[in-house]
């Protein structure tokens, strides 16, 4: 009698120490499956930026969080005055995060601090703009390649955008001359990785009409 007791017993903990592996490995599946889908949707659907400076002030707040949609572009084209996120045309390895002004095969004239498109009398209305905009603001003209954009800061006085690219892509030796540091102003429609669509850190708000 004590031999068939000591057996079912046996046999009870061997049962139990099964269904404790079992929710254990249900445990790690759960896991493994959120993990992976996080990680599909942060590389694949969203972006999840934090901005490191106020080159898009006011409109986005530095250390401002933000949320992209990396498929904004699948079936559409930028718009003129989306907030989009791409690689930096001197260092790829770089996002940034600016405002579409010139499309492609877009002639963009910066002139007194406005902007005219195609050579339009009236100036393109620019109600984002954090202040004044004092810094290189005149007799720049920008001819948009046909395959890429034109991207400015909202902040045009603390911005580092299409209107210095060129200049430092040739001070960092990425180009021979001045022809070929030009194509550094712009950004290959290729090389938009989305478009920003809500801040959610430093206020709450929707960029999608901004």
């Amino acid at each position: 009698m004590d031999k068939l007791k000591n057996d079912s017993n046996s046999k009870k903990e061997n049962e139990e120490n099964v269904t404790v592996m079992q929710e254990v490995w249900s445990w790690i599946k759960t896991i493994a499956i959120v993990i992976f889908i996080v990680v599909f949707i942060n590389k694949f659907i969203i972006i999840n930026a934090t901005i490191p400076s106020g080159s898009m002030e006011n409109t986005i707040m530095t250390d401002s969080r933000l949320i992209g949609f990396r498929l904004s572009y699948i079936f559409s084209k930028p718009n003129r005055g989306d907030i989009v996120i791409f690689k930096f045309p001197v260092d790829e390895s770089e996002l940034y995060i600016k405002r579409v002004i010139g499309l492609p095969g877009e002639k963009v004239t910066i002139k007194k601090g406005n902007i005219y498109i195609n050579d339009s009398k009236k100036p393109l209305k620019e109600t984002y703009l954090k202040e004044k905009w004092t810094y290189k603001n005149d007799k720049i003209t920008f001819k948009v390649p046909n395959d890429s954009y034109l991207m400015l800061g909202d902040n045009r006085n603390g911005s580092s955008d299409a209107r210095e690219w060129a200049e430092i892509a040739f001070r960092e030796g990425k180009a021979r001359n001045e022809k070929e540091a030009k194509k550094f102003s712009y950004v290959h429609k290729d090389k938009i990785i989305g478009r920003a669509i809500v801040k959610y850190y430093k206020g709450f708000e929707n960029l999608l009409n901004k």
